[in-house]
């Protein structure tokens, strides 16, 4: 982690000067040479905006693509997230999950520096602003789902639980590859042991785990209900939450799919591509992901073991029509 010209150290500030609080290494990258990799942080280059605060393109004196995801003043998220966010990415690395290249902290700022994602993220790709490209195949979307459940299958043999799953938080390379992303409320499980963890709720509204709202207990199983939500999403190009009629798409899915109907809400423009096995075992993932109780969801290799096995059952139409 870390550029050629960056500078290591032990500590993060914020500003309160809450130096020396963070007990882990990083690498800090000057103010100056984000401006200069964005001509300071000019809106030509944003790219999205979110709780935490504004994301843009740049890139640094080395060539290297990044994204800087600049903090608000007015966020309501601070030191906390971001010390969260640069804690656990220094301490978790995979293919499916987004690299870290360091943060910087002058002048009462927090940024946080990313590998670039070329195809941004998968809300857009399915029903966002990026629907002018071309349309996602059946293999892909499985393949991007696969990537996903790795990198949270990773998480939580790490002890970890990410807390936001959802499509936006799922970013895509140059060659489609699935990267997790946005930890800053992630949370850690001290004992190897342990459960649950009791807190208070946080998340995006149409991914939260209801037992999790209820009990206030967060689990692994939370993040297999947002997941089991993202399927949804990737399989019928529609949001989390209809903004129109605040339906919630979770609900509609499993009621759909209790009636043996799933096919008619696909996406139309894949629905005829998909076969049925490969569709079935799909959605029958996806309904056990959004399990009322979290007893009765599957662990989250489980579901990447389904998934995988989506793809196999996809492989004679991958066979018979090659292009």
């Amino acid at each position: 982690m870390g550029t050629n010209y960056s500078k290591p150290t032990t500590s993060i500030n914020d500003a309160s000067n809450l130096r020396n609080r963070v007990p882990f290494e990083s690498f800090r990258v000057p103010f100056v040479d984000l401006q200069e990799a964005t001509n300071n942080f000019d809106d030509k280059f944003l790219i999205g905006v979110g709780i935490f605060g504004k994301v843009y393109r740049g890139v640094l004196r080395d060539g290297t693509k990044v994204a800087l995801k600049r903090r608000k003043p007015e966020s309501p998220q601070g030191f906390e997230e971001f010390r969260t966010e640069i804690e656990i990415l220094s301490h978790c690395s995979h293919p499916h999950l987004v690299s870290l290249i360091g943060y910087c902290d002058e002048r009462n700022e927090m940024i946080l520096i990313y590998d670039y994602m070329e195809n941004g993220n998968l809300s857009k790709r399915l029903y966002g602003s990026d629907l002018c490209l071309p349309t996602m195949s059946w293999e892909q979307r499985l393949e991007i789902c696969i990537g996903a459940a790795r990198g949270l299958h990773y998480l939580h043999n790490s002890a970890v639980i990410h807390r936001d799953v959802k499509s936006t938080n799922i970013l895509l390379d140059e060659n489609f590859v699935a990267k997790i992303t946005d930890f800053g409320i992630s949370k850690t499980m001290p004992e190897f042991d342990q459960t649950h963890l009791s807190t208070m709720v946080q998340g995006s509204i149409g991914y939260i785990d209801p037992e999790y709202f209820i009990r206030r207990q967060l689990t692994k199983k939370s993040d297999v209900y947002s997941f089991g939500v993202v399927l949804f999403e990737v399989l019928c190009a529609r949001p989390a939450i209809s903004r129109s009629h605040m339906i919630s798409l979770a609900e509609w899915a499993v009621e759909t799919q209790k009636m043996g109907q799933l096919e008619q809400i696909v996406d139309p423009t894949i629905v005829a591509k998909i076969r049925p096995e490969s569709l079935r075992m799909f959605g029958e993932t996806a309904v056990k992901c959004l399990a009322s109780s979290s007893e009765n969801r599957p662990s989250m290799g489980d579901v990447l073991w389904k998934l995988e096995y989506a793809l196999h059952l996809q492989e004679p139409i991958i066979q018979d029509n090659p292009e």
